[in-house]
C-alpha cells in the first residue's frame, strides 16, 4: 500500500504561483510513477502531470504545458507541482496519484493510489 498526502493548495490571484506537495509513504519504490490530476464539480478528473521515480521522465497535459512543472525529491519521497501563470480555469481540487507503471500515465483508472486532494482557487 502507498499513502499519499497533498498540501500547498490555497487562494491565489490570476498570474500568481503556487507549489503543491505530495508526500508518499508506505511501500514506495523507484518502480512507481507519480501523477497529478484535477477535478471541478460536474466534470471528469483531468490529467495534469506525471513523473517517473526511476528516470524523472515527465509528462504534461496540454492545458498546463509551459506553466506547470512536476519534480520529485527522492530523499524525502515528495513530489512537487510548481504552478505558475495561474488562470481562473486552473481552479480545481488537485489530487496526487501513484501507479506501478502498470498503465498509461494519463488514465485515471490506471492509478490505484490516491491522496485526499487539495483545493486550488484562482481569482480573476
Amino acid at each position: 500500500q502507498v499513502q499519499l498526502v497533498e498540501s500547498g493548495g490555497g487562494l491565489v490571484q490570476a498570474g500568481g504561483s503556487l507549489r503543491l506537495s505530495c508526500a508518499a509513504s508506505g511501500r514506495t519504490s523507484r518502480s512507481y510513477r507519480m501523477g497529478w490530476f484535477r477535478q471541478t464539480p460536474g466534470k471528469e478528473r483531468e490529467f495534469v502531470a506525471a513523473i517517473n521515480w526511476s528516470d524523472s521522465m515527465t509528462y504534461y497535459g496540454d492545458s498546463v504545458k509551459g506553466r506547470f512543472t512536476i519534480s520529485r525529491d527522492n530523499a524525502k519521497n515528495i513530489v512537487y507541482l510548481q504552478m505558475n501563470s495561474l488562470k481562473p480555469e486552473d481552479t480545481a481540487v488537485y489530487y496526487c496519484a501513484a501507479q506501478r507503471y502498470s498503465g498509461s500515465y494519463y488514465v485515471v483508472g490506471d492509478y490505484p493510489y490516491w491522496g485526499q486532494g487539495t483545493q486550488v482557487t484562482v481569482s480573476s
